[in-house]
């Protein structure tokens, strides 16, 4: 935008572009802060504006405010909230670490707004009425984070576990060889590989829930350090009862002003609950590889869907693409979990100055872990179909299969028979069938014992 216009905050006159909603204060921290080019997250900004909204209802009736200005206050936030104005939000993510700027982006939007509707609003005095970046911030990341997981990631691993428990029911029949070490073990079912995945992810969502619990407690009141200077006794109270209806999530003022503004512990406990999850689907996505590896000369015990060729150079060749996907999402939580971390440890005195960027990780997270349960469920685990043939046939080749005589016949002889079985390449079954009389068993007892489904617990 070429042409502009000019505007004016504390500090003097500053160049804004014409079409820009914004004001003087948000253009000077887009000079201050070229630096990664990424603004916040939209839906923090929509967050910011909705405590705007709220704030200002709360304002009108406790009459610090004339109600037309509030209606228009509450409008103009009501219409940045619902994202019909993203493209006003410019301020780069590395920022003040209050995000001071970004409140004032949004103060002065609103107040443009305001004045475009024919109603005069200031963007301190009047939107930022009784508040402070320092309590109002905060507020913002807890309201943005914990509708991110109980609106989209509780849903989203709701789903994968469901999903999950279909394939466990479908495959519940089906024996296979289990594996420990990567080596091999026991019989198991495939289906009780698939219940153990579907419980995993049942996890994710009740750790979806607690993370959400932690973020219940909103720092709004505070205003500059926590002494709630400046603001209306009562505003908190009913702002945060606002906040709480418009989002139907149960939230409360903090119990002590000083521990919500000075520390994030609350948004660390939070992400540690997401970094759980993306283990958690990190373990499903590599054993879905591994599982599927081959398809001739690995594993091969399970088929992906094919969702796109494989490779450049080598025809027909299928990889597990979707799986692969998760693991990177994983890691890039990991990686969030590190900064969310050391944003943690940026509280000095009365207040953290890490908060934009601990902000971004955090929704970052619950975002990739919401698509990443969602694609993973519908573009992998809905078409997982069993190579039983080659489940079954994997069993007899197992020397674990003599774990079940150990029993009767004792580690070192069943040893014995597991060691000659590597040596020949004969099978348990063979090299005990052939012993039999030696072995002190009948030939019912040993069926009984070399049988899969009763190792796996279904007989």
């Amino acid at each position: 935008m070429s042409e502009t216009r000019t505007e004016r905050d504390s500090m003097g006159e500053m160049q804004v572009p014409a079409a820009a909603l914004y004001g003087a204060s948000t253009a000077r921290a887009v000079e201050n802060f070229r630096i990664s080019g990424t603004p916040l997250p939209p839906r923090l900004i929509h967050a910011l504006a909705r405590i705007k909204q709220a704030a200002a209802r709360t304002h009108a009736e406790l009459g610090l405010l004339p109600p037309g200005l509030a209606e228009a206050i509450d409008k103009a936030a009501g219409e940045i909230a619902g994202g019909l104005h993203d493209a006003h939000f410019p301020v780069d993510l590395y920022q003040t670490g209050s995000g001071t700027s970004s409140n004032m982006n949004v103060n002065e939007v609103i107040a443009t707004l305001c004045r475009r509707a024919g109603v005069s609003a200031h963007p301190n005095d009047h939107v930022n009425l009784g508040q402070s970046s320092n309590d109002v911030f905060p507020t913002a990341i807890h309201l943005a984070a914990a509708q991110a997981l109980a609106e989209d990631m509780i849903p989203a691993m709701q789903g994968l576990e469901a999903a999950l428990k279909e394939k466990a029911a479908e495959f519940a029949g089906i024996l296979k060889i289990g594996r420990t070490h990567l080596m091999d073990a026991t019989p198991v079912t495939l289906g009780q590989e698939f219940g153990g995945w579907a419980r995993q992810a049942g996890l994710a969502a009740s750790r979806g829930t607690k993370a959400m619990k932690a973020l219940l407690e909103l720092p709004l009141g505070g205003t500059a350090v926590g002494t709630g200077l400046n603001t209306h006794p009562r505003f908190a109270e009913l702002t945060i009862a606002r906040l709480a209806s418009l989002t139907g999530l149960p939230f409360r003022e903090a119990t002590d002003h000083f521990e919500a503004q000075s520390s994030k512990d609350a948004c660390l406990e939070a992400h540690g609950q997401l970094a759980t999850i993306a283990v958690s689907l990190h373990k499903i996505a590599s054993d879905l590889r591994l599982l599927s590896s081959g398809p001739r000369c690995g594993l091969g015990e399970i088929r992906l869907p094919a969702t796109q060729p494989g490779s450049s150079i080598m025809p027909g060749k299928v990889n597990p693409v979707i799986p692969e996907a998760v693991t990177m999402v994983a890691a890039r939580v990991a990686g969030n979990q590190t900064t969310v971390a050391w944003c943690g440890a940026g509280g000095f005195l009365e207040l953290n100055v890490s908060m934009p960027l601990l902000a971004a990780c955090l929704l970052e997270s619950i975002h990739l872990l919401t698509r990443a349960a969602i694609v993973l469920r519908d573009k992998c685990i809905a078409g997982i179909a069993a190579e039983e043939e080659r489940c079954r046939g994997l069993i007899e080749l197992s020397l674990s299969m003599v774990t079940a005589l150990a029993p009767k016949i004792g580690y070192e002889a069943a040893a014995a028979i597991a060691k000659e079985s590597v040596a020949t390449g004969r099978t348990v079954r063979e090299l005990c069938e052939e012993r039999l009389p030696g072995l002190g068993l009948s030939a019912a007892e040993l069926e009984s014992l070399l049988d899969p489904a009763r190792m796996a617990g279904r007989a």
